[in-house]
């Protein structure tokens, strides 16, 4: 039961550490002018729940920070899953 509890902040924790490294890829690829990663690619990793690690990303590497979709959007959809996930919580009865 351990294991099962956990694994939720196990699985969050890979697709933010992956959504970070995939903004630093992006930014290196994008100074040598490089095949870049789709910027539908960039969001949807952040969708899977990625999102903290994609504005950490973002502010470390200076990386789509002159868009405003990245700008608002990331922490846009990083409000909405910390909203989903309290949401579920109290449903779950957890929180």
């Amino acid at each position: 039961m351990g294991f099962l509890r956990a694994l939720p902040f196990l699985y969050l924790g890979a697709v933010n550490i992956v959504g970070f490294f995939i903004m630093g890829i992006d930014k290196k690829r994008a100074v040598r002018g490089a095949w870049r990663i789709p910027e539908a690619t960039l969001f949807f990793c952040a969708l899977l729940g990625g999102s903290l690690g994609s504005i950490l990303g973002m502010r470390f590497f200076h990386h789509k920070t002159r868009h405003w979709y990245f700008v608002w959007g990331m922490p846009l959809i990083l409000t909405a899953q910390i909203l989903l996930g309290i949401w579920i919580c109290k449903i779950l009865s957890i929180y």
